[in-house]
Order: C-alpha cells, then structure tokens, then sequence
C-alpha cells in the first residue's frame, strides 16, 4: 500500500510572503522536472509569488546538503527544498550516497536558521522515481513535489525566522 501524500493540514497556510529556494540534482532530469514542476505548482497554489521561487542547479544529489547550506548563507530564504532522485545500481554507489547525503541534510538543520525540506528520492527503480514523480499513471502515485512544496509553506510560515514573532 502506498502513501498518497500529506494530506490537507487542519489549518491552511498563507505563502504570499514566503521566499523559497529549491536547489536540485541534473541527474534523473525527467524525474527532477517533474518534482521541481510539482513543488513549484503546490507553492503557487498556496500564495507563495512567483518572483520569491528561486530555482538552482547542482551537479547531483552528493552536491546537495553544501549548495543548501551556501544557499542558505547568500540570500534571505525562509525555507529550501534540495530535491535529488537515487535510483540503486549494482554497485554500492547508491547506498554510499543515499546514506552520505540524508544524514548531512538532517544536520544541515541543527546549524542554519532555515527549514530545510526532505526531497530526496531514494528508490530501488526508475520504475519507482517515475511513479513518485507522477510519471507513471499504471501505478496511479501522486507527485511527491507537491508535498514538498507544502510542506514548505506550511515549515515557513510556522517555524520561518522571518515569521516568528
């Protein structure tokens, strides 16, 4: 049985202040377009302005916790969405990296004064990162950017800095 996604909160959350950066992976292209395109859609959905998406690019997943935290350090956000896909291999290559990366974005929290969302897809087929990334209808699986995305608004407005009061 799989999860169908978050669910509507008991509150919903005004975005039209929130100023978001999304950094992702090149690798998996398909499947990131989706998931970039899913949380953006969300987002927009919630209030959140256009002009206060700010979208970047890394190399791969490995490269995500440090372009998060960089990110983070540059610009004014009040919340960031890493977002990579991890499809495993024959080689040890993607427990390495699934593992490596998970745990220095989970870190990455205790250091910075932003929320950072979990949006990383660690799966064991393509078959499976299409259908999260709601590219494969047979397996009738929802958009995972999309709960990004309001986790995202829903992670600033409560917990954003610029929110608190």
């Amino acid at each position: 049985m799989a999860v169908k996604g978050l669910g509507k909160p008991d509150q919903v959350y005004d975005g039209s202040n929130v100023k978001v950066g999304i950094i992702h992976a090149r690798w998996n292209k398909e499947i990131i377009d989706a998931l970039v395109k899913g949380a953006i859609d969300r987002m927009l959905s919630l209030g959140v302005q256009e002009q206060n998406i700010i979208v970047e690019t890394v190399p791969g997943s490995f490269e995500l916790p440090y372009a998060t935290k960089r990110f983070c350090e540059m610009s004014q956000y009040d919340v960031v969405i890493p977002i990579g896909v991890l499809i495993k291999g024959s080689t040890m290559h993607f427990e390495y990296i699934s593992e490596s990366t998970t745990h220095a974005l989970m870190r990455l929290q205790e250091s910075i004064n932003t929320p950072v969302i979990f949006g990383l897809l660690t799966c064991l087929t393509e078959q499976q990162a299409l259908a999260r990334a709601g590219l494969d209808a047979a397996k009738s699986m929802h958009n995972h950017g999309e709960d990004w995305g309001a986790a995202a608004v829903e992670m600033a407005v409560k917990f954003g800095a610029r929110f608190q009061k």
